[in-house]
């Protein structure tokens, strides 16, 4: 591998969670067979379980596997809505405006399908949320859920989840937030953020994801509290509570917690670190493109994100300079990779069109060096001012 800086994407597996899944994979048992092969495998499936739980600041019978985020996001969404409408015949969705595809795209199911009524909230030039304005929105007549990024997937700016979990528990409202991109690299706790709410109000569900941390790809979880019930995507069993039947991966879940608990172990250093590293690489580029633009700067962002905007380019153009460079990085969002439309993060953050093409997103990690940062830096002038002639009309690189 090259320079790889779209752990955001999908960072690289941890040697002790692929041990501990080829270790896990020794189990012939369904964790849910009585027999003692079926209880060997309840075992590894339930310590797993306890892990995560400890990972994420909740209890384990909190703790729901699911195939990964986006399918945790989804049941959140329009799990905990179902029940909501069915429960109090409220049917309105919060919904801030810069949120990832995977709570939009299920949002935007939900408005036409079932005739959910929408309240947006706006972000600022950062992608933060006004915890004010959603105050304002979570205490509107007939609101269901409301529904909040951890941290902007594409900015990596941090969201003020206190504020907004009080407010949704002063509202009485359901409250999902996801994590999937800041668990493992910002302190988060599940019992703490929900706080003294009671019942099913309030932060009531949490999206993770395994390949964000080291894990295996296809492993996550939804962190639904104990006091709240879901309407399940699917249907089958009477696994985990209910909320996802269907036989359990256990080896997926084993390799999930080996690499959260060692993720939440190593945060504070590892912030540290890579705060740093992240700031050596703003510096070098503003002072070798001085008209770049970075998003999110002054506010408290995650430590490994560096988002810019470099006029003139076309991100698509900068990203294949680079790759041909042995340089990885994104546009964006990798769910959006190879949609020709600017991103809908920078337009609610009030960014033109124009501008919105231009940007890069460096996401840095656990196996992020020194030199990984020098060869941006030595790269990224050359491929913007090739780029930059090229224009933002083209949308082809050759070589040469």
């Amino acid at each position: 591998m090259g320079v790889y800086l779209d752990h955001a994407a999908t960072t690289p597996l941890r040697p002790e969670a692929r041990d501990a899944w080829l270790e896990a994979t020794r189990v012939a048992g369904n964790a849910s067979s009585i027999h003692g092969a079926g209880q060997d495998a309840r075992r590894l499936l339930e310590d797993a379980r306890e892990q995560v739980a400890a990972a994420v600041g909740c209890e384990p019978i909190e703790v729901v596997f699911t195939s990964g985020g986006t399918e945790s996001v989804n049941l959140a969404v329009r799990g905990l809505w179902r029940a909501r409408r069915a429960a109090t015949e409220a049917s309105g969705i919060v919904l801030p405006d810069a949120e990832h595809h995977a709570t939009l795209d299920a949002v935007r199911w939900l408005e036409a399908a079932e005739q959910a009524p929408v309240f947006a909230v706006p972000v600022d030039e950062a992608a933060r949320v006004s915890s004010t304005a959603f105050s304002r929105a979570v205490a509107q007549p007939g609101v269901a859920l409301a529904t909040v990024l951890a941290a902007n997937n594409e900015v990596g700016s941090l969201q003020p989840l206190p504020e907004l979990a009080m407010a949704s528990s002063d509202a009485q409202v359901p409250l999902h937030v996801d994590a999937v991109g800041a668990f493992g690299h910002t302190p988060l706790s599940f019992s703490e953020l929900r706080g003294t709410a009671s019942g099913a109000t309030g932060l009531t569900a949490m999206s993770v994801s395994a390949h964000k941390v080291g894990g295996p790809v296809g492993v996550g979880a939804l962190v639904v509290s104990r006091h709240a019930t879901l309407e399940p995507l699917l249907h089958g069993g009477g696994q985990q509570r209910g909320i996802r039947p269907g036989t359990q991966d256990v080896a997926g879940a084993a390799a999930f917690a080996i690499a959260a608990r060692l993720a939440v172990a190593e945060l504070a250093e590892e912030s540290d670190r890579l705060a740093g590293l992240r700031e050596r690489l703003e510096a070098g580029v503003r002072a070798a493109m001085p008209e770049a633009i970075v998003s999110g700067h002054g506010v408290e962002r995650l430590p490994g994100h560096l988002h810019v905007i470099l006029p003139g380019a076309q991100g698509d153009s900068l990203l294949l300079l680079l790759d041909m460079a042995g340089i990885a990085v994104s546009t964006g969002s990798a769910c959006q990779a190879g949609v020709p439309e600017p991103s809908h993060v920078l337009l609610a953050m009030g960014a033109d069109e124009q501008l919105a093409r231009g940007a890069l997103r460096f996401t840095l990690g656990r196996t992020t060096t020194e030199a990984d940062i020098d060869a941006v830096l030595h790269a990224l002038p050359a491929a913007y001012e090739r780029a930059r002639r090229a224009g933002l009309s083209s949308r082809r690189v050759t070589h040469g």
